[in-house]
């Protein structure tokens, strides 16, 4: 019975077995009791506000009877981990998952999408387009959601996924649940290495983020040698706009004194 109940669409055992088991789906337990395996994945991003560099998102995936072996790595959300601490557990997590999975938007492409769709709407976007390309589909997916209503996340991501399954978007769902921490460090991770790898090409350019000073005075520094923003800069960004103004203002004031 339990075999036959493995090879079915785990749809249809919901439809199958009684509403009481799509209630609780989401602590999986009632399935997990009847020997039925579930797949489940994370999602959540890294980069999302800086105005430098790119957004990375990812996907990772594990039976739930084995995400117990991500708490043993330590698994939580990688904002409270030091970048030593989330390098350690990437090393685990990739270890343990079943797959996993990202996509970098780089500043250029956000810029360009951003032109007729919000960020909450490219975001859903490149995480169907992991969803669709995972190897073995999950039954259950937990993301980390940027938008206000969650529920709004889970329909925008659903309109681009090939495939049946059950979106649950919620906020802090990276403390949450342990697949969407496990991803969250993975993406921070590569987002990390991606910064690094930036800076051996424009030198000290900082976290990327608006409060970062060192990112300031990257972008200031660039735009008064090449009179332009480097590529790796995110022009729709509000704080690129404003330093993109003061440059302006400052060769009006110029001009004026001239």
């Amino acid at each position: 019975m339990l075999d036959f109940l493995n090879k079915l669409p785990l749809k249809i055992i919901y439809r199958a077995f009684a509403p009481t088991i799509y209630k609780t789906l989401f602590n999986s337990q009632p399935l997990l009791d009847l020997g039925v395996c579930i797949l489940i994945a994370g999602i959540d991003e890294a980069g999302r506000g800086p105005c430098v560099g790119p957004m990375v998102i990812a996907v990772s995936c594990i039976e739930k009877n084995n995400e117990e072996k991500l708490a043993e790595i330590g698994v939580k959300d990688s904002k409270m981990l030091s970048a030593g601490e989330r390098e350690r557990q990437f090393a685990e997590i990739v270890k343990v998952v079943r797959e996993f999975s990202f996509v970098k938007v780089d500043a250029a492409e956000i810029d360009a999408l951003r032109d007729r769709k919000s960020l909450n709407e490219v975001e859903a976007m490149r995480i169907g387009g992991l969803l669709n390309g995972l190897k073995t589909k999950p039954e259950l997916v937990y993301v980390d959601s940027p938008d206000p209503i969650s529920s709004n996340f889970a329909r925008r991501i659903r309109k681009y996924i090939n495939f049946e399954t059950i979106i649950k978007a919620e906020h802090k769902a990276d403390a949450n649940y342990l697949i969407v921490g496990a991803a969250s460090i993975i993406a921070k991770v590569e987002r990390d290495n991606s910064i690094r790898e930036l800076e051996k090409e424009y030198g000290i350019i900082g976290s990327g983020y608006p409060h970062d000073e060192l990112t300031i005075t990257f972008l200031k520094k660039y735009l008064h040698q090449y009179n332009q923003l480097p590529v790796i800069a995110r022009k729709s960004w509000l704080t690129t706009q404003r330093i993109l103004d003061g440059k302006l203002q400052k060769r009006i004031t110029n001009w004026g004194t001239e």
